[in-house]
């Protein structure tokens, strides 16, 4: 009875420190996907602001010499009449001065020279990225420079600036192929960003424009082009520079979301919870099996203890109890005696069972050890209750 109340309390034991266990992983597990998804997206969306920031800068930088070398040519062209129509000049030129491409423009917007002749001919209303340059046909005092953007006749990604010469009668253009800027552009491209950025097993990024809600980056490229709601992520009720943190479901897999929202972008680190729960299930294991072989080592110390103690308990019975009468023997009362204290009142009594041998020999030990038995039991019913 002893050891199936310590068997179940041991159990019990074990019940509650699993669960306690448990409950401290879930809250460290936890701590930790917030604190892992708030610095990743802290650092996609310090990376991809930073980013818009450089690149912004370095296209307005890059307009600016653009324009001073589209005046500097038309300075060229003004101050020696005899390269205007000179192909051969104007490419020398244009490599002197780092540009890709010379057009000169006539009073309607048409190219009539510069250093590539395919594309004399071509005028402002040959495509949309001609026709970018408009503008100037109203107003001889604009200068312009377009966006990197394919050209109308390759698609090939340039920049151009353009700018109307000294007198008013013609407009110098110039082309330049961004090499720098594309490097950083695709560089810096949120894709790009996103897909550089280190993530664990189980967990996904995604950056999504703040208002198409596209994706415009993420760790399975995949998914890339798709919306949030579409693989599973509402970004509904999402205030700017709020962290919202909820559970989702992508692709089939349970998952915990973090995601922040500002003016351009919203990001998203999602974790999925199976990778929280295979490290669970093993602390749970290891824990659970050294709980196990403690309580099994503790039960075995306990049981051995309690063994010696029951047998030192019976050895002591049988040492102090006569076996027939089970009343205390010689020994016990050798014992008793030699434990009083000759000073203190007691009482000594002394019988002697008569006829004892007459019964042995007349009717055998077993009558005698039956008459023995009776008047032990006498003796116990006579004086029990004063020890």
């Amino acid at each position: 009875m002893k050891k199936r109340k310590v068997a179940i309390l041991s159990v019990g034991i074990i019940i509650v420190a699993l669960l306690l266990e448990v409950s401290i992983l879930k809250y460290v597990n936890d701590k930790n996907a917030y604190q892992t998804s708030k610095v990743l997206i802290d650092r996609v969306s310090t990376v991809l602001n930073k980013n818009d920031e450089s690149r912004e800068e370095l296209i307005r930088s890059m307009k600016e010499d653009y324009i001073v070398r589209a005046k500097a040519v038309s300075y060229v062209v003004d101050a020696k009449p005899q390269v205007e129509y000179d192909v051969d000049e104007l490419q020398k030129i244009a490599k002197l001065m780092s540009i890709d491409e010379i057009h000169l423009f006539d009073e309607n917007g048409s190219i009539y020279s510069g250093s590539m002749p395919k594309y004399f001919g071509y005028s402002f209303d040959s495509g949309e990225q001609i026709g970018y340059f408009k503008p100037m046909l109203n107003d001889k005092g604009l200068t312009m420079c377009q966006d990197v953007t394919p050209n109308t006749s390759e698609g090939k990604k340039m920049m151009y600036a353009i700018t109307w010469n000294e007198d008013g009668t013609k407009m110098i253009q110039i082309g330049i192929e961004p090499t720098r800027l594309l490097k950083e552009i695709k560089q810096n491209k949120v894709s790009t960003v996103v897909a550089d950025m280190p993530v664990y097993k189980g967990m996904e990024i995604f950056a999504a424009d703040a208002e198409t809600k596209v994706i415009e980056g993420a760790t399975d490229d995949s998914k890339r082009g798709e919306k949030l709601d579409a693989i599973g992520i509402s970004s509904e009720q999402v205030d700017k520079n709020q962290v919202v943190v909820k559970h989702v479901k992508i692709d089939g897999k349970h998952c915990r979301c973090m995601m922040r929202r500002d003016d351009s972008y919203i990001v998203a680190v999602t974790v999925e919870d199976s990778v929280y729960l295979q490290g669970t299930l093993l602390a749970i294991l290891i824990v659970g099996t050294y709980l196990v072989l403690a309580t099994c080592w503790m039960m075995y110390m306990l049981s051995k203890v309690i063994k010696e103690r029951v047998e030192k308990e019976k050895l002591l019975y049988t040492s102090n109890t006569d076996e027939l009468t089970k009343c205390f023997n010689r020994h016990a009362y050798e014992k008793d005696i030699n434990d009083r204290e000759l000073n203190a009142e007691w009482i000594y009594i002394s019988m002697d069972l008569n006829g004892l041998k007459h019964v042995n020999d007349s009717y055998g030990h077993a009558a005698g050890d039956e008459l023995i038995c009776a008047a032990a039991d006498c003796m116990k019913n006579s004086f029990s209750e004063y020890g």
